[in-house]
């Protein structure tokens, strides 16, 4: 079997409302073709291993977003090849990398231990990988499938040494009610508000280097919600906050809470950092062996379980199939010939790290 079959067999399984059948597939599928010990943990995530001595995690993930109308047929994902390309909800992010993972998983004789992990929940927070956390999964290296083509230079596998985080949060402002005609009979929560608002714009934001790039965190009020009446002092505004956070430092927004006004924080997904310069060389060289062009480290804008991995003392890199843009798409695709490509690097990083 080769990626372009595994992958079109494992974006064909529905998987945004219920992992399971994609789970059990990939279990079953590294069962019948490897003597690794695989299993299922409790939430759904496959693992497998092979091999003995310091620990590199090849890693992805099998859920997927909810699918666009024009992605589903008769119950099922629709899926077409067009050329070069394969077409369909989750091609991109990210059943093909973990198709690709799978086949590399299959085919490398590892210089080390070599783990196989797909995990579920990925999409909504990182479920699966903070379950296989909590339940000790701590490899010492990891790649993650996550998409890296295309950063540098059209076509080109890039390996992600960094990425920002984001950390979603609610500002709640109290106050107490009055009639309109008589503000000053009352506090009013949306003034609070206001004034909390402002404080988040003259908040400087963090900026840091990684990998010769400047990656700066960024901070925005998304939503406001307050008031019950045209003529009543509201007693309550609800305002929330999108912060992308980057490695080592956050904005303080801590700095707004004062007397009825109210911080609480809904959603903290980490950044990511390799601090480990030998592997992520080791990467970028398999990267430039299996590839066209010239790969180079970069930074990725957004979050993914290499976060998680990262936070709980795992090195990470990211190194994967889809290109900016591709992910969450009615017309979602990815290349064959960059699985093919991310197949052989994740195979010649197996068998040369450590």
């Amino acid at each position: 079997m080769d990626v372009l079959e595994l992958s079109r067999e494992l974006v064909g399984i529905p998987s945004h409302d219920d992992e399971r059948v994609a789970g059990d597939y990939i279990a079953e599928w590294l069962r019948e073709r490897t003597d690794a010990t695989v299993r299922r943990d409790e939430v759904g995530n496959v693992f497998a291993r092979k091999g003995a001595g310091p620990t590199l995690a090849l890693v992805g993930h099998h859920d997927v977003v909810p699918p666009d109308e024009s992605q589903v047929e008769d119950g099922g994902y629709v899926l077409k090849r067009r050329g070069d390309r394969l077409y369909g909800r989750g091609s991109a992010d990210m059943k093909g990398a973990v198709a690709a993972a799978a086949l590399a998983f299959r085919d490398a004789e590892p210089s080390g231990e070599l783990v196989f992990a797909s995990f579920v929940g990925e999409e909504v927070g990182g479920v699966g990988a903070r379950h296989a956390i909590d339940g000790g999964f701590t490899p010492d290296y990891a790649v993650v499938g996550e998409g890296s083509t295309g950063y540098s230079s059209p076509g080109t596998t890039d390996v992600a040494v960094a990425h920002k985080g984001r950390r979603g949060s609610t500002i709640t402002a109290t106050g107490t009610t009055a009639h309109a005609s008589e503000p000053a009979a009352g506090t009013n929560a949306i003034y609070r508000a206001t004034e909390a608002i402002e404080e988040i714009r003259g908040l400087q934001t963090p900026v840091v280097s990684v990998a010769g790039e400047r990656l700066e965190g960024k901070v925005a009020v998304t939503e406001v919600e307050g008031g019950s009446a045209m003529n009543v002092v509201p007693d309550r505004c609800r305002v929330t906050v999108d912060e992308r956070t980057v490695p080592g430092e956050r904005v303080p927004l801590e700095r707004v809470e004062r007397e009825g006004v109210e911080w609480t924080v809904d959603q903290d997904l980490p950044p990511m950092e390799c601090t480990d310069e030998a592997f992520s060389e080791s990467v970028l060289e398999a990267a430039r062996l299996a590839g066209e062009g010239t790969p180079e480290h970069v930074t990725k804008p957004h979050a993914t379980d290499a976060g998680w991995l990262s936070q709980a003392g795992t090195e990470c890199v990211i190194c994967g199939p889809a290109e900016p843009g591709e992910a969450h798409t009615a017309d979602e695709s990815v290349s064959l010939e960059v699985l093919r490509r991310c197949r052989e690097i994740y195979r010649h990083v197996a068998e040369s790290w450590p």
